[in-house]
């Protein structure tokens, strides 16, 4: 995917990774960010035009003191959205990133074509609390992350040789920037309210899309989102994890176009 940088009207810039042509696409990522190797939204670059921009805070994206709230992330989202000159794309979100489409989506319903949530967080359920990522050290957030841990760590350092100080200063400070930036809308408890806004979806057909084996945020939210969404299609995955995308491109892909037409 060919890179490029944009900037929004109220001073933000962004990269955007874009490939492809037809209808447009924009992929919202999620806390982790972009990783060096996205090969589902090649995929994706095959049926669709594909836009996958970077939040402030994330790689070399700028503007960060500009969001400092939930509504500062969902207007940027739609900011980004009218510095690409798109008009009424599909919306993609995972994670984080689902949360923000969701809220956008909320905000402005007939300015999207179709809405797709994977593994989305921005609900809280009692009974099945989200797990702090903030108090996590790596390894042990790679495990919920990913079904293969490995491969996992693997994905999330794109294979960076860690006994290079340099290399391990650059990782770590980009790490901490990005979980700074991703920590003003889910720390401590990702829950923004979006439930009481989502009546508002209606407008936008949308597909939930969840890992059956999500050990950060479970299948149990799938369906709680199904319902608050009206007329949501819900798909699980079985026995994939919360970074399913990259764990699992083939299958997320095959959902997504299904449902996208």
């Amino acid at each position: 995917m060919k890179a490029r940088t944009i900037e929004t009207k109220r001073g933000a810039r962004c990269r955007v990774l874009e490939a492809g042509s037809g209808m447009p696409l924009v992929f919202f990522h999620g806390a982790g960010g972009l990783l060096a190797d996205n090969p589902f939204l090649d995929q994706l670059a095959a049926r669709y035009h594909v836009f996958a921009p970077e939040l402030p805070g994330y790689g070399e994206s700028t503007g960060e003191e500009l969001l400092e709230d939930m509504l500062d992330f969902t207007l940027h989202g739609w900011d980004v959205v009218a510095a690409l000159g798109l008009t009424k794309p599909h919306l993609v979100g995972h994670s984080m990133g689902g949360m923000i489409t969701a809220e956008m989506a909320a905000i402005a319903p007939g300015d999207l074509d179709k809405l797709v949530l994977v593994a989305a967080a921005g609900l809280w359920i009692e009974e099945h609390p989200i797990p702090d990522i903030f108090a996590m050290l790596p390894g042990q957030l790679v495990e919920l992350l990913f079904q293969d841990p490995v491969k996992g760590m693997a994905l999330l350092t794109g294979g960076a040789d860690f006994s290079d100080m340099e290399v391990f200063k650059a990782f770590y400070l980009g790490q901490q920037r990005r979980l700074a930036m991703a920590g003003k809308i889910l720390f401590p408890i990702p829950n923004r309210r979006v439930s009481k806004r989502l009546y508002r979806v209606a407008a936008a057909k949308t597909l939930v899309l969840w890992g059956g084996a999500d050990k950060l945020i479970g299948p149990a939210y799938a369906e709680r989102w199904g319902r608050l969404i009206p007329g949501a299609t819900v798909e699980v995955v079985p026995g994939a994890g919360h970074m399913l995308p990259y764990e699992e491109p083939a299958a997320f892909v095959g959902a997504v176009s299904r449902f996208l037409g």
